[in-house]
């Protein structure tokens, strides 16, 4: 009865409170977790930055594996959650409660395979990501750790996910900042202290991700979230379907930027180590100055996904315009402030390498001149993919790595060399911003009597 209670307080609050306050709401913790977890990847690579320009590349070599984990975390995270919001719009409690326990614990299984046959075949595997023979010894050490907590930060991202789309964000908030403020605390005293060096970093990272998992599982049985009950565990056809179709988008983005770095660091390996580092570099911080608006977006999607559950299309409109208008405006006043003060921020990281600070500098303010136009990009990706638009979902989402990144490194690439690699990134970012125009004005004009799709699974 309580229960009932608590769900149907939730229910009015998402489908009646303005939404301009329940996305701001919701997002102030969201952008909080990606603030701190992307300042946690850039502590990580200052303080492995100590250790040379190999060490840094390194690391740069591991992303595309820990994109991969990441990947899994997304899809199965996103999927389940996506399902939730919708199911509890829809006040279908024992449907929503079905879907967190099948998303996790297959989410966990799915990586503790995947991490057990990398740990097997580390060395062909980390030449295969594109270590050079100097990166080489420090990017297997660094591994070995990355693989072992692998499942664990996949887990973390699920309960993260489902906890944000329940509309708890500040739950979601507590595990995931503390797992990463302890990171950046273990990072030098594992490196330097305890002279552990690069292994030191990605021990720090499996210790961290173990604690926000630990949390977050508490998090997920407080108030009036819905726990990870074992014996709902309901694999079947109809589940990883919706599974499938909510998280698809997320796959596809972070599964084809893993390919994408993989083929951006072999050729720039050809190059030398700085340019691995410094692309490297490059990406912790336009990861750093994307997480705010991707943190505003996560603080959209419970309200898109409660609402059009609840079919109230014109909330979901609303909530999307205005999310769209601020996160662009905030991402142009970034890419300003990013592009004059590019040396300095690249010389943070290797100082003492001026080929670094050159490729670097000139790498992140070509970043920052489409760094305005992803804003419409992501929102669309998430509201496309909160609602159940698969399809629609999944052409945005691959859109910038698949459709245009890719070929225009291989394009570009052989006429312009590394200017090439460094020119296809924000030409990739307009390209899907043009391309996902249409798309999106489709499914909003599309959207006005439309019925929600079947939340039921059998």
């Amino acid at each position: 009865m309580q229960q009932a209670a608590q769900d149907s307080e939730k229910f009015i609050r998402m489908t009646t409170a303005p939404v301009e306050r329940l996305v701001c709401g919701l997002a102030a913790p969201s952008i909080a977790i990606m603030l701190v977890s992307a300042l946690y990847n850039m502590a990580d690579t200052y303080f492995v930055g100590s250790l040379g320009t190999s060490a840094v590349a390194a690391v740069g070599i591991a992303f595309p594996l820990m994109a991969i984990v990441q990947a899994m975390g997304f899809f199965f995270g996103q999927g389940s959650g996506n399902y939730m919001s919708r199911t509890l719009g829809a006040r279908e409690t024992e449907n929503a409660s079905r879907m967190a326990a099948t998303g996790f614990v297959t989410a966990f299984l799915v990586v503790a395979l995947i991490a057990a046959l990398s740990l097997l075949f580390l060395r062909s595997l980390t030449l295969a990501l594109g270590a050079t023979p100097t990166i080489l010894p420090y990017a297997m050490e660094y591994l070995v750790f990355i693989l072992l907590a692998s499942p664990w930060m996949a887990a973390s991202m699920v309960l993260n996910q489902q906890l944000r789309f329940q509309g708890s964000a500040s739950l979601a908030m507590i595990g995931m900042i503390s797992g990463a403020v302890l990171n950046i605390f273990l990072d030098p005293l594992f490196i330097f202290t305890f002279n552990m060096g690069i292994k030191g970093a990605a021990a720090a990272t499996m210790l961290s991700q173990m604690t926000s998992f630990a949390i977050l599982w508490f998090c997920c049985g407080r108030k009036d979230n819905i726990p990870i009950r074992f014996r709902h565990f309901s694999p079947s056809l109809g589940m990883y379907r919706e599974i499938l179709r909510g998280g698809l988008p997320a796959l596809l983005r972070q599964g084809l930027m893993s390919v994408a770095t993989v083929i951006i660091n072999h050729i720039a390996g050809t190059y030398n180590d700085a340019a691995i580092a410094a692309i490297s570099i490059v990406n912790r911080v336009y990861m750093f100055a994307g997480s705010a608006m991707l943190g505003f977006g996560q603080g959209f999607q419970p309200v898109c996904g409660f609402n059009y559950g609840a079919k109230l299309y014109g909330r979901v409109k609303k909530a999307f315009w205005f999310c769209v208008r601020l996160s662009a405006g905030v991402l142009f006043a970034a890419g300003i402030l990013l592009a004059g003060f590019a040396p300095e921020i690249i010389a943070l990281f290797r100082r003492d390498d001026p080929e670094v600070i050159r490729i670097g500098t000139l790498g992140l303010r070509l970043y920052c001149v489409s760094l305005p136009f992803s804003a419409w990009v992501v929102m669309s990706n998430m509201m496309t993919q909160t609602i159940g638009k698969a399809l629609e979902a999944s052409l945005i989402s691959m859109s910038r790595q698949g459709l245009f990144l890719l070929p225009g490194i291989f394009i570009l690439s052989p006429f312009l060399g590394l200017l090439g690699i460094q020119l296809a990134l924000p030409a990739a970012d307009l390209a899907a911003f043009v391309f996902a125009i249409p798309i999106t004005v489709k499914v909003l004009k599309g959207m006005k009597g439309e019925a929600a799709p079947g939340t039921a699974v059998r």
